[in-house]
């Protein structure tokens, strides 16, 4: 197969662990997980690992070269946004072929009381309408959006700690998925959650919420995903991109290693 191809894969996601963890099986390949560093303790996946931004699509750009990155794969959360831009400017600029890794957002079934928008800020403006006791689940980057709220009170469940300004009527909730229908239904009623907002994430690992939402009839505020790089190849989950990856650097999968499973009707497992 001749020298090692270096693939940078853009992580922070279920999916992005589990592509390291195949492609760093095969001998014929060196791959590097780049990770945002707004976790304080990350689900580190094999490899090797760099933690922090680039400096832009520039910096990106000046990696990709330095190391000699072979390919590019895009394996960040649905809602990273900027690294994403970064990333189809960087692997132009420099010609290395760029992979999406979008896993399918959630799509409401009968007895889903769902309500779209567009933003956290959209969300803040919709729930007084909705519900004075509501269970938040966007994680903490956003929560000062949340924070002239003071007549609701909100249930904040987050990997790490938050930080200020936040709502004033407030408990915390430290803890990472995957989650069970049954416990985040025991988690509605103990506090008496009568609202549901969710960044559409599009995670199997925290989907339960959902179903234990409808079956309490509780409304969700779904805050949908900002616009992506068009004209990208994408693939779905793990599976697909394995595909391309045989496809644009060519690829033996070592003997035993089981294949990886595709997407659920939820998307692909994630934190």
């Amino acid at each position: 197969m001749g020298a090692e191809r270096h693939i940078l894969i853009l992580g922070g996601t279920t999916e992005a662990r589990r592509l390291a963890g195949e492609l760093a099986a095969d001998p014929g390949f060196r791959v590097t997980t780049s990770l945002a560093g707004r976790v304080a303790q990350p689900r580190l996946p094999a490899g090797q690992v760099r933690i922090g931004g680039f400096g832009g699509p520039s910096g990106l750009a000046r990696w990709l070269r330095e190391q000699q990155v072979d390919a590019l794969i895009d394996a960040t959360h649905p809602f990273a946004g900027t690294i994403s831009f970064n990333a189809a400017r960087a692997a132009a600029e420099v010609h290395v072929p760029l992979l999406a890794v979008r896993r399918p957002g959630w799509v409401a079934g009968p007895g889903d009381d769902w309500h779209d928008t567009g933003s956290l800020e959209e969300a803040a403006a919709a729930l007084p309408a909705l519900g004075e006791r509501v269970f938040l689940t966007t994680g903490r980057m956003g929560l000062a959006t949340f924070a002239h709220l003071d007549r609701l009170w909100f249930l904040v469940r987050s990997v790490d700690a938050p930080e200020p300004p936040a709502p004033p009527r407030m408990e915390v909730l430290l803890d990472r998925g995957p989650f069970t229908v049954e416990g985040e239904g025991e988690l509605l009623r103990r506090h008496r959650i009568d609202v549901l907002v969710t960044k559409d994430s599009g995670a199997a690992a925290t989907s339960a919420k959902l179903t234990a939402a409808r079956e309490a009839g509780i409304p969700v505020v779904v805050v949908r995903r900002p616009p992506a790089p068009p004209g990208l190849p994408t693939a779905a989950g793990p599976a697909e991109a394995l595909e391309w990856v045989d496809s644009v650097l060519g690829r033996r999968r070592p003997v035993g290693c089981p294949p990886v499973p595709g997407p659920s009707r939820y998307g692909s497992e994630s934190a």
